[in-house]
Protein backbone atom coordinates (compact mmCIF):
# COMPACT_ATOMS: atom_id res chain seq x y z
CA UNK A 1 0.00 0.00 0.00
CA UNK A 2 3.06 2.20 0.69
CA UNK A 3 4.28 1.73 -2.65
CA UNK A 4 0.65 2.45 -4.52
CA UNK A 5 0.33 5.71 -2.32
CA UNK A 6 4.15 7.13 -3.31
CA UNK A 7 2.89 6.52 -6.32
CA UNK A 8 -0.34 8.37 -6.81
CA UNK A 9 1.57 10.93 -4.73
CA UNK A 10 4.43 11.21 -7.60
CA UNK A 11 1.55 11.32 -10.58
CA UNK A 12 -0.42 14.21 -8.88
CA UNK A 13 2.80 16.26 -8.15
CA UNK A 14 3.82 15.44 -11.62
CA UNK A 15 0.17 16.59 -13.15
CA UNK A 16 0.35 19.49 -10.95
CA UNK A 17 4.01 20.52 -12.45
CA UNK A 18 3.17 20.00 -15.68
CA UNK A 19 5.42 16.86 -16.17
CA UNK A 20 2.08 14.56 -17.22
CA UNK A 21 -1.27 15.38 -18.72
CA UNK A 22 -3.88 14.65 -16.51
CA UNK A 23 -5.99 11.48 -18.29
CA UNK A 24 -8.37 12.58 -21.11
CA UNK A 25 -11.77 11.02 -22.23
CA UNK A 26 -11.14 9.21 -25.50
CA UNK A 27 -13.13 11.00 -28.40
CA UNK A 28 -14.89 8.11 -29.83
CA UNK A 29 -15.95 4.60 -27.74
CA UNK A 30 -17.94 1.75 -28.72
CA UNK A 31 -19.88 -0.32 -26.67
CA UNK A 32 -20.29 -4.28 -25.97
CA UNK A 33 -23.09 -4.15 -28.83
CA UNK A 34 -21.02 -1.75 -31.36
CA UNK A 35 -22.70 1.74 -30.74
CA UNK A 36 -20.69 3.93 -31.34
CA UNK A 37 -20.14 7.72 -29.36
CA UNK A 38 -18.48 10.81 -30.00
CA UNK A 39 -17.69 12.94 -26.99
CA UNK A 40 -19.18 16.41 -27.24
CA UNK A 41 -17.05 18.66 -24.59
CA UNK A 42 -18.50 21.11 -22.16
CA UNK A 43 -18.93 24.68 -23.63
CA UNK A 44 -20.92 27.06 -24.07
CA UNK A 45 -24.06 28.58 -27.21
CA UNK A 46 -26.95 30.39 -27.93
CA UNK A 47 -30.15 28.12 -27.96
CA UNK A 48 -33.36 28.62 -29.78
CA UNK A 49 -33.61 31.34 -32.84
CA UNK A 50 -34.27 34.84 -33.28
CA UNK A 51 -37.40 34.99 -35.62
CA UNK A 52 -36.13 38.19 -36.86
CA UNK A 53 -33.04 36.51 -38.60
CA UNK A 54 -34.43 32.53 -38.75
CA UNK A 55 -37.38 31.24 -40.16
CA UNK A 56 -38.79 29.65 -36.86
CA UNK A 57 -41.52 29.32 -34.60
CA UNK A 58 -42.59 31.09 -31.34
CA UNK A 59 -42.05 27.40 -29.65
CA UNK A 60 -38.04 28.11 -30.34
CA UNK A 61 -37.74 30.95 -28.15
CA UNK A 62 -36.39 33.40 -26.73
CA UNK A 63 -33.19 32.49 -27.54
CA UNK A 64 -30.64 32.25 -24.83
CA UNK A 65 -27.23 31.69 -23.95
CA UNK A 66 -26.60 28.05 -22.40
CA UNK A 67 -23.94 26.54 -20.64
CA UNK A 68 -23.03 22.40 -20.45
CA UNK A 69 -20.03 22.13 -17.34
CA UNK A 70 -19.86 18.75 -18.03
CA UNK A 71 -18.62 16.59 -21.53
CA UNK A 72 -20.74 13.90 -22.60
CA UNK A 73 -20.88 11.18 -25.17
CA UNK A 74 -23.82 11.22 -27.86
CA UNK A 75 -24.47 7.89 -30.53
CA UNK A 76 -22.80 8.88 -34.09
CA UNK A 77 -25.49 7.20 -35.44
CA UNK A 78 -29.27 6.91 -34.34
CA UNK A 79 -30.19 3.48 -32.85
CA UNK A 80 -30.79 0.98 -35.40
CA UNK A 81 -33.03 -1.62 -35.68
CA UNK A 82 -30.13 -4.30 -35.13
CA UNK A 83 -29.22 -2.87 -31.83
CA UNK A 84 -32.53 -2.55 -30.62
CA UNK A 85 -33.48 -5.40 -31.18
CA UNK A 86 -30.26 -7.26 -29.92
CA UNK A 87 -30.76 -5.66 -26.69
CA UNK A 88 -34.78 -5.76 -26.41
CA UNK A 89 -34.76 -9.81 -26.78
CA UNK A 90 -35.30 -10.11 -30.43
CA UNK A 91 -38.25 -7.42 -30.92
CA UNK A 92 -38.89 -5.58 -34.55
CA UNK A 93 -41.47 -2.79 -33.82
CA UNK A 94 -40.61 -0.67 -37.19
CA UNK A 95 -42.60 0.00 -40.07
CA UNK A 96 -39.44 -0.05 -42.50
CA UNK A 97 -37.46 -3.57 -42.19
CA UNK A 98 -33.87 -3.70 -42.14
CA UNK A 99 -30.67 -4.16 -40.23
CA UNK A 100 -29.19 -0.67 -40.53
CA UNK A 101 -32.42 1.62 -40.48
CA UNK A 102 -32.92 3.38 -37.37
CA UNK A 103 -35.66 1.88 -35.21
CA UNK A 104 -38.65 3.91 -35.52
CA UNK A 105 -42.74 3.23 -34.21
CA UNK A 106 -41.44 3.22 -30.65
CA UNK A 107 -42.05 5.85 -27.72
CA UNK A 108 -40.46 7.59 -25.51
CA UNK A 109 -41.33 5.09 -23.25
CA UNK A 110 -40.02 2.36 -25.26
CA UNK A 111 -36.90 4.48 -25.71
CA UNK A 112 -36.60 4.28 -21.76
CA UNK A 113 -37.28 0.75 -21.66
CA UNK A 114 -34.36 0.08 -24.15
CA UNK A 115 -32.21 2.09 -22.16
CA UNK A 116 -32.30 0.11 -18.71
CA UNK A 117 -31.98 -3.29 -21.24
CA UNK A 118 -28.74 -1.55 -22.32
CA UNK A 119 -27.61 -0.47 -19.15
CA UNK A 120 -28.28 -3.80 -17.42
CA UNK A 121 -26.65 -5.47 -20.36
CA UNK A 122 -23.37 -3.70 -19.57
CA UNK A 123 -23.57 -3.32 -15.91
CA UNK A 124 -24.24 0.14 -15.51
CA UNK A 125 -26.74 2.84 -15.05
CA UNK A 126 -25.19 5.64 -17.30
CA UNK A 127 -26.47 5.13 -20.68
CA UNK A 128 -29.79 7.71 -21.36
CA UNK A 129 -31.29 9.98 -23.72
CA UNK A 130 -30.13 12.93 -24.20
CA UNK A 131 -31.13 16.32 -22.76
CA UNK A 132 -32.71 18.90 -25.40
CA UNK A 133 -30.16 21.08 -24.69
CA UNK A 134 -27.61 18.34 -25.17
CA UNK A 135 -29.19 17.31 -28.60
CA UNK A 136 -28.93 21.01 -30.07
CA UNK A 137 -25.25 22.05 -28.81
CA UNK A 138 -24.53 18.41 -30.57
CA UNK A 139 -26.37 19.14 -33.69
CA UNK A 140 -24.88 22.78 -34.13
CA UNK A 141 -21.49 22.00 -33.22
CA UNK A 142 -20.49 25.70 -32.68
CA UNK A 143 -22.52 26.60 -35.19
CA UNK A 144 -24.78 29.84 -35.15
CA UNK A 145 -27.00 29.30 -38.36
CA UNK A 146 -30.46 27.68 -38.94
CA UNK A 147 -28.37 24.40 -40.20
CA UNK A 148 -24.95 23.30 -39.14
CA UNK A 149 -23.36 23.47 -42.73
CA UNK A 150 -24.94 27.17 -43.37
CA UNK A 151 -28.38 29.59 -43.89
CA UNK A 152 -29.34 27.91 -47.27
CA UNK A 153 -31.87 24.75 -47.44
CA UNK A 154 -30.27 23.73 -50.54
CA UNK A 155 -27.48 22.17 -49.27
CA UNK A 156 -30.02 19.92 -46.43
CA UNK A 157 -29.94 17.02 -49.02
CA UNK A 158 -26.25 16.37 -48.44
CA UNK A 159 -26.57 15.75 -45.11
CA UNK A 160 -29.92 14.49 -44.36
CA UNK A 161 -33.02 12.14 -45.74
CA UNK A 162 -36.19 14.85 -45.71
CA UNK A 163 -39.39 14.63 -47.92
CA UNK A 164 -37.74 15.66 -50.93
CA UNK A 165 -35.49 12.49 -50.82
CA UNK A 166 -36.14 10.03 -48.97
CA UNK A 167 -38.41 8.16 -51.05
CA UNK A 168 -40.99 7.80 -48.15
CA UNK A 169 -38.99 5.64 -45.87
CA UNK A 170 -36.44 5.89 -43.49
CA UNK A 171 -32.64 5.27 -44.84
CA UNK A 172 -29.77 3.34 -43.87
CA UNK A 173 -28.11 5.50 -41.01
CA UNK A 174 -24.85 6.68 -41.93
CA UNK A 175 -25.67 7.38 -45.44
CA UNK A 176 -25.59 11.26 -45.64
CA UNK A 177 -22.41 13.48 -44.47
CA UNK A 178 -21.77 14.45 -40.82
CA UNK A 179 -22.12 17.26 -38.89
CA UNK A 180 -18.69 18.79 -37.84
CA UNK A 181 -18.06 16.92 -34.70
CA UNK A 182 -19.08 13.77 -36.51
CA UNK A 183 -22.55 13.35 -35.66
CA UNK A 184 -24.69 11.23 -38.41
CA UNK A 185 -28.53 12.32 -39.80
CA UNK A 186 -28.96 14.43 -36.92
CA UNK A 187 -31.78 15.99 -39.41
CA UNK A 188 -34.02 13.94 -40.86
CA UNK A 189 -34.40 10.17 -40.94
CA UNK A 190 -36.49 10.32 -37.71
CA UNK A 191 -37.04 12.40 -34.97
CA UNK A 192 -35.19 11.86 -32.37
CA UNK A 193 -36.73 11.93 -28.38
CA UNK A 194 -34.95 14.00 -25.81
CA UNK A 195 -34.99 13.44 -21.89
CA UNK A 196 -36.91 16.56 -21.43
CA UNK A 197 -40.40 17.52 -20.74
CA UNK A 198 -41.62 20.03 -23.62
CA UNK A 199 -42.19 23.60 -22.74
CA UNK A 200 -41.53 27.13 -23.32
CA UNK A 201 -37.97 28.23 -22.93
CA UNK A 202 -37.40 30.20 -19.66
CA UNK A 203 -34.97 33.15 -18.86
CA UNK A 204 -31.95 34.23 -20.59
CA UNK A 205 -29.47 31.98 -19.51
CA UNK A 206 -29.39 28.49 -18.05
CA UNK A 207 -26.71 25.83 -16.89
CA UNK A 208 -27.30 22.27 -17.51
CA UNK A 209 -30.76 23.07 -18.26
CA UNK A 210 -33.15 19.67 -18.00
CA UNK A 211 -36.54 21.35 -19.21
CA UNK A 212 -39.68 21.55 -17.31
CA UNK A 213 -40.25 19.53 -13.78
CA UNK A 214 -43.24 18.28 -15.46
CA UNK A 215 -45.47 18.15 -18.40
CA UNK A 216 -47.78 16.21 -20.31
CA UNK A 217 -45.20 15.91 -23.65
CA UNK A 218 -41.50 14.99 -24.07
CA UNK A 219 -39.65 17.18 -26.26
CA UNK A 220 -38.70 15.62 -29.70
CA UNK A 221 -35.50 16.35 -31.84
CA UNK A 222 -34.21 16.35 -35.94
CA UNK A 223 -36.96 15.98 -38.46
CA UNK A 224 -38.07 13.26 -40.38
CA UNK A 225 -37.93 11.33 -43.46
CA UNK A 226 -41.55 13.08 -44.32
CA UNK A 227 -40.60 16.67 -43.09
CA UNK A 228 -40.10 19.48 -45.63
CA UNK A 229 -36.94 21.53 -45.04
CA UNK A 230 -37.23 25.00 -44.10
CA UNK A 231 -39.42 24.97 -40.78
CA UNK A 232 -38.25 21.72 -39.62
CA UNK A 233 -35.49 20.12 -40.45
CA UNK A 234 -33.16 22.96 -38.43
CA UNK A 235 -31.14 22.73 -35.42
CA UNK A 236 -33.14 24.74 -33.15
CA UNK A 237 -36.56 22.96 -34.22
CA UNK A 238 -38.47 20.92 -31.70
CA UNK A 239 -41.77 19.47 -31.43
CA UNK A 240 -43.71 18.25 -27.92
CA UNK A 241 -45.21 14.41 -28.51
CA UNK A 242 -46.72 12.38 -25.98
CA UNK A 243 -44.72 9.84 -24.39
CA UNK A 244 -47.01 6.81 -25.57
CA UNK A 245 -47.10 7.84 -29.02
CA UNK A 246 -45.84 5.76 -31.45
CA UNK A 247 -45.09 6.45 -35.29
CA UNK A 248 -42.61 5.81 -38.46
CA UNK A 249 -41.45 9.04 -37.97
CA UNK A 250 -40.04 8.06 -34.39
CA UNK A 251 -36.45 7.20 -32.50
CA UNK A 252 -33.99 7.81 -30.90
CA UNK A 253 -30.30 8.64 -30.00
CA UNK A 254 -28.77 7.72 -27.08
CA UNK A 255 -26.14 9.59 -24.81
CA UNK A 256 -23.66 9.49 -21.16
CA UNK A 257 -22.04 11.75 -19.36
CA UNK A 258 -18.07 11.36 -19.54
CA UNK A 259 -16.71 10.32 -16.34
CA UNK A 260 -14.59 13.04 -14.34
Amino acid sequence: MRGETRLFLLVALAIALGLMSAPVAAQEVTNSIGMKFVLAPAGSFTMGVDLSAENGVEAETPQRQVTLTRPFYLGVYEVTQAEYSSVMDGASPGVFKGRDLPVENVSWDDARAFLRKLNQKEGTDKYRLPTEAEWEYSARAGTTTAYFFGSDAKFLGDYAWFAENSGGQTRPVGGKKPNPWGFYDLYGNVWEWTEDFYGKYQGDSATDPGGPSAGSERTSRGCSWSNAPVIICRSAARVGLSPELRDGTLGFRVAFTAED
